[in-house]
Order: C-alpha cells, then sequence, then structure tokens
C-alpha cells in the first residue's frame, strides 16, 4: 500500500484553525472525498466521448466497444464490496492512492493500444478494478464513519460528485477529442487524478477517533479505534448473512435497474445515439453537461430529503420518474426544446436514489456492515450498466437502433417503483446509525 506518513501533519495543521472556528474536520474529509470521487467519474465517463473516435482510428464497432466497457462496468461494481473490506482493513486513503495510481496506469498505457484486447485490458480491467475501489462504497464509507447528524446528505454531496463528475466532465473531453484527439484528452485526466491524489495524501484521514474526534454530530468519542480483525469483516460473509433476506435482494435488483438506466445507457451510448439524429459530440456532451448540473441539486436535494421522509417513497417517484423520462426521450424529436426538458426532468433523477438506498442499507443492516453490504448492493448496480452497456450496443450494432434499449429501460424503472414498495417500514424516521432493525422482505 502507498505510504502517506510524510502527510500526516499537513491535516493536524489544518484541523486545528477549523477546531478553533468550530467547524469539524469531517467536512475536509467529505471535501477530498468529493474531488476524488467527481475525477475518477470523469474517467469511468470518458469513454462515452471516446467511442466514436476509436470506431473512426480503429474500425472497431459499437459491440465490440461496448465489450470491454461491460467488463469495466462488472469489475466497476464487483470490486465494491471488497473495496469495503479493503478501506475496513487498510483505511480508505491508502486504498484510494492505490486505486488513482491503477486507474493513470491504465489510462496511460491505452495510448499506445492498438488491439481490441489491450483495449478490454486497460479499460475494462485495470480502470475498471481502480474506479471500483473509489465508487459509491467510499462516499459511503466516508459518510458513516465521519457523520452521524446530516449523513443523507453528505451522501447527497458525494453520490452528486460522482454522477456530476461523469457529465461535467465530458464537454471537456469532447472539446479537447474533436481539436486535438482522444490521446490529449486522456492526459487531462491523468493531470486530475494526480491532483486529487495529492489532496487525498495531505489531508484525508481514515477515522475521525484518528484527530481526537467524535461524529459530526455525535458528543463522546470512541475509546480506541476498532482492531484489524474487527474492522476488516467479510465481504462474502456480509453477503452470506446479507442474501438470506428479502431486503437484501429488493435493493439489490433496483439498484441493478438503476444502473441499466444511468451509466450503463445514458453515460455510455447518449453521445453516439445523438450522433444517430445529426447533433455532434460537443453538443451530445453539452446535454449530458445540463445533466449533471441538474443532477447535483436532485440528488444533494434527495440526500436531505433522505433524513426526514420516508425512503421507500422517494425511491418509487426517483424510479417512477425516471421511467417515463426515459420513455419520453425516443418522442423528443432530439430538437433543442425537446433535449432541454429530458436533461433537467432525467437530471434530476439521475443518481438521487443513492441517498434513500444508503439510508435503508444502514437502517436494516446497522452502521458497521453498511459499508460491505452496501457494496454489493451497488455490485447489483454496476451488473445491470454492464448488461444494457452491451445490450444497448448490441441493438445499435443489429438493429441500427439504440430505442428498444431505451424502451426497456423505462420499463424496468417502473418495475423497480412497485418492487420498492414491497419493503417494509424500518422504525419511524429512524436514525441509519442505529442497530440493525429485523430485515423483513
Amino acid at each position: 500500500m502507498p505510504s502517506t506518513a510524510p502527510f500526516g501533519s499537513m491535516s493536524n495543521a489544518v484541523a486545528a484553525p477549523l477546531a478553533r472556528r468550530n467547524v469539524h474536520y469531517g467536512w475536509v474529509v467529505a471535501g477530498v472525498t468529493f474531488l476524488t470521487m467527481l475525477v475518477t467519474a470523469g474517467a469511468v465517463g470518458a469513454p462515452g466521448v471516446l467511442i466514436l473516435p476509436l470506431q473512426k482510428e480503429f474500425g472497431w464497432d459499437t459491440a465490440t466497444i461496448s465489450s470491454a466497457l461491460a467488463v469495466r462496468f462488472v469489475l466497476f461494481g464487483l470490486m465494491g464490496p471488497f473495496a469495503a473490506q479493503l478501506m475496513n482493513r487498510y483505511g480508505p486513503r491508502r486504498i484510494v492512492l492505490l486505486a488513482l495510481l491503477l486507474i493513470v496506469g491504465g489510462l496511460l498505457t491505452s495510448l499506445f493500444m492498438t488491439e481490441v484486447w489491450q483495449l478490454v485490458m486497460l479499460w475494462g480491467v485495470v480502470v475498471g478494478i481502480g474506479t471500483g475501489l473509489t465508487a459509491l462504497v467510499l462516499g459511503a464509507t466516508i459518510a458513516t464513519r465521519w457523520f452521524s447528524r446530516s449523513r443523507g446528505l453528505v451522501v447527497g454531496l458525494l453520490t452528486a460528485s460522482s454522477a456530476t463528475g461523469q457529465l461535467i466532465v465530458l464537454p471537456l473531453l469532447a472539446a479537447l477529442t474533436e481539436h486535438l484527439g482522444w490521446r490529449a484528452a486522456m492526459l487531462v485526466i491523468c493531470g486530475l487524478l494526480l491532483t486529487a491524489g495529492l489532496a487525498v495524501a495531505a489531508l484525508m484521514r481514515d477515522r475521525p477517533e484518528e484527530m481526537g474526534l467524535a461524529p459530526y454530530g455525535d458528543i463522546s468519542i470512541a475509546g480506541t479505534v476498532p482492531g484489524p480483525a474487527v474492522m476488516a469483516g467479510s465481504a462474502l460473509g456480509a453477503l452470506r448473512e446479507a442474501s438470506r433476506t428479502g431486503v437484501f435482494w429488493v435493493l439489490f435488483a433496483t439498484f441493478f435497474i438503476c444502473g441499466a438506466s444511468t451509466n450503463g445507457l445514458i453515460q455510455t451510448h447518449f453521445i453516439p445515439l445523438c450522433a444517430d439524429y445529426g447533433i455532434g459530440p460537443v453538443q451530445g456532451a453539452s446535454v449530458l453537461a445540463a445533466m449533471g448540473v441538474f443532477d447535483f441539486i436532485g440528488t444533494v436535494a434527495s440526500g436531505w430529503l433522505s433524513d426526514r421522509y420516508d425512503n421507500r417513497w422517494l425511491l418509487f417517484w426517483y424510479y417512477g420518474l425516471r421511467g417515463l423520462s426515459l420513455m419520453f426521450l425516443p418522442f423528443s424529436d432530439f430538437s433543442f426544446v425537446g433535449l432541454s426538458v429530458f436533461a433537467a426532468f432525467y437530471g434530476l433523477d439521475w443518481i438521487a436514489t443513492v441517498p434513500p438506498t444508503v439510508r435503508l442499507t444502514a437502517a436494516r443492516f446497522g452502521r458497521e456492515k453498511a459499508n460491505l453490504v452496501f457494496g454489493w448492493v451497488f455490485a447489483g448496480h454496476q451488473l445491470g450498466a454492464a448488461t444494457i452497456a452491451y445490450g444497448a450496443g448490441l441493438s445499435r450494432t443489429a438493429l441500427s437502433s439504440y430505442l428498444p434499449a431505451f424502451f426497456a429501460a423505462g420499463a424496468l424503472c417502473i418495475l423497480a417503483a412497485i418492487l420498492v414498495m414491497t419493503l417494509s417500514r424500518p422504525g419511524d424516521r429512524q436514525d441509519a446509525s442505529s442497530a440493525a432493525l429485523p430485515a423483513r422482505g
């Protein structure tokens, strides 16, 4: 694991003046995590811009390129529970630094690729593993360790950074690709990743107890930091226990649909879809950027709402409205007005599902196991993303149209809205940090 000892004093130097102003250091850790998730999300979203340039340079068809992206989505998701276990054992800071090194290494090496198998290995395997270590499980871990109060809001902010990073960075990458080539875009992403790595090394700490602090909103400080054996837990053990409950499978299935209707479809194929209707890559990426702005608003608001209202009903409306927006897109005529309406409506709901899903997971399975169980739920998200990333590419190659994939994703979202209401209600407005409730399906 990368060593971060030389930077330890920097976090202490920052913490002292903040303490005098009654600002909890957890907000610094959340800010560094926000930056990290934003730039790694840019690396996740970059291939959506690069499908067309790769087709032009190497002659690879959409289905071939999509197969590499599907591998990345699978590994991105399957790493979630094991990332949680590694963070519990070695601390988030070391794991995040390792992940950033993997991503940068994979992207830099891809500048020299010439064969499809190299694309699969670098963008699929290496980048998939690296980004999987810094996915939404990282945000869930930081939120549950550092915050008791405002936890839903923090999850919303960190989730928004992940989704919005994918969307805000895309116009920059599209412009660079159009004027300087896709390799220049990769170098910019690597520079952003290295900048985030410096911030992590200097300012991130693993637990509030290391700095003599209680989590934000708590009064007492834990006497000792849990030992490695206690913290590590078992990703497979958490899966065995959680999989005996109907709650887990409902959360897993709905998050599978969440991934299929966001990362796998819109993030990966929206720009090529726009190209089918005569809209250029920069313009298509600009629509995604507009979605990113609305997503930030919607996801932060979702975090605030999830601290106050029944999370099941929030998910019901999120999935239902997302399904309607996907079914509307083919009828928008891809005009400026139609795409603007879609960007606003869909963007508000892009990944607003995460804060209520994290809170339901923590409420049902307890704080100590929350990141492990959510890691497996998130694996479902990425399996859904991988399925439709490949399926939509296959639809485009075989049927010369993306539209069947969009209608299927919309129908699945309606199904998710129905499924989530089969969950029993936890204790009224119970805080997610409490002990696990009996998990009834």
